[in-house]
């Protein structure tokens, strides 16, 4: 499954590279963090990699096959359209996709045999159509709000979801596989919605078992519920961008305490380099102008490649080993940085693993005022995107 390792151009104008074995070193790092135990005492949670949106920047196919790789019994998408992209690639595994507009269509997931959710009794409805047009059960997993009053059945619909679910099993469309929900402060412990949706999330389940149910997973925990929370691991967690060497929570635990390795390096060369007078005005609208002489950089890459126009005088990158701050505003394809020994053709890094001094993605989320998250998914334009291997360590 997946695109071969691609060759890196000879000079890159602007690339993001990824390292599939930090990936691989997370997804086995994870799974030491949240076997410490398991709701039910059983057994530890599986791992539900998600690798939606692209794979947060770092390539959908290409992080999937390492998630598997090291041991990953669950994918997790947004959409229908990519799982049947992972299948279509050659992934064999339990996948779930869990975002759908009334009337999309489905059928395709469902003959590939992809998890599919269901909020409401009328997404049910049409979930049992598209099974029907198909020829097959459908596996679903039933999603209930437990306050975080985005997707999922509210508390007044969850009897008449998992009622009508049972209903559907028994007539055999559908095999109702897992119930699960989705935590809105898990990054913060000790807010008191988390206490409170796992005890609304335990209410949901008694009902869903008291309907005739017996889901094969249940499972409430994103990456920062999963490393944070024990209680609320259940029978499996998923786990996003800490699958990507990023801390799902800064505020609390850092990616290195973690044990974590980012896995995304964006990286360029310097355009020009060149001495300014004190006075000059820098880029769009001259915010930065030099209070003495000074030697400045250009920078091939801009918001049209995804970096942050917001970054604007705000953060640095590293240029030929050297912390460099950004001057005035950032451009479409380019940005002015601050850069006493630099040369054209030097290496500029924006961020990576943060292990030889360059910032990483939780610096550009600080310095811009966002989540790392964004920052590594936004992450896209002109760039070329290669993957690499360093291993598992």
């Amino acid at each position: 499954m997946g695109a071969a390792m691609t060759a890196p151009a000879s000079t890159p104008r602007a690339e993001i590279v990824v390292d599939l074995g930090a990936i691989r070193h997370n997804v086995r790092r994870l799974r030491e963090l949240v076997s410490t135990g398991s709701t039910t005492g059983e057994r530890p949670p599986a791992l539900m990699i998600v690798v939606k949106a692209d794979g947060y920047g770092h390539g959908m196919v290409e992080s999937a096959r390492a998630a598997r790789e090291a041991g990953a019994e669950w994918l997790g998408v947004a959409t229908a359209e990519e799982a049947v992209a992972l299948r279509a690639a050659g992934d064999t595994g339990r996948i779930l996709c869990w975002l759908a507009v009334p009337g999309e269509d489905l059928a395709s997931a469902i003959a590939a045999d992809i998890d599919v959710s269901a909020y409401s009794v009328a997404q049910l409805d049409q979930v049992v159509g598209f099974a029907r047009g198909v020829g097959r059960t459908a596996r679903v997993q039933l999603k209930v709000d437990t306050g975080l009053s985005r997707g999922g059945a509210p508390r007044d619909q969850w009897s008449a979801l998992f009622e009508a679910a049972r209903k559907a099993e028994v007539a055999g469309d559908v095999e109702v596989v897992g119930v699960w929900s989705h935590l809105a402060c898990s990054d913060v412990p000790d807010h008191p919605a988390n206490d409170a949706q796992e005890v609304a999330f335990r209410e949901a389940l008694d009902l869903a078992t008291a309907a005739g149910l017996t889901p094969e997973v249940r499972h409430l925990s994103n990456s920062a519920g999963a490393l944070l929370r024990p209680s609320a691991r259940f029978d499996l967690v998923r786990v996003g961008i800490a699958t990507y060497g990023l801390t799902p929570a800064p505020d609390v635990v850092t990616s290195e305490e973690l044990g974590l390795v980012p896995a995304m390096t964006v990286r360029g060369s310097v355009v020009i380099a060149k001495d300014i007078e004190a006075g000059a005005g820098v880029s769009y609208g001259h915010t930065f102008v030099a209070e003495e002489p000074m030697r400045v950089a250009l920078v091939p890459l801009g918001y049209g490649d995804g970096v942050p126009r917001h970054a604007s005088s705000t953060a640095a990158v590293q240029v030929a080993g050297e912390r460099a701050p950004v001057l005035g505003r950032i451009c479409m394809d380019q940005f002015v940085v601050a850069a006493p020994h630099a040369h054209a053709g030097d290496e500029v890094v924006l961020f990576g693993p943060g292990r030889d001094g360059e910032p990483t993605a939780q610096d550009w989320a600080d310095w811009c005022g966002t989540i790392s998250y964004e920052i590594v998914t936004r992450m896209r334009g002109r760039q070329h995107r290669r993957w690499v291997d360093g291993g598992d360590a």
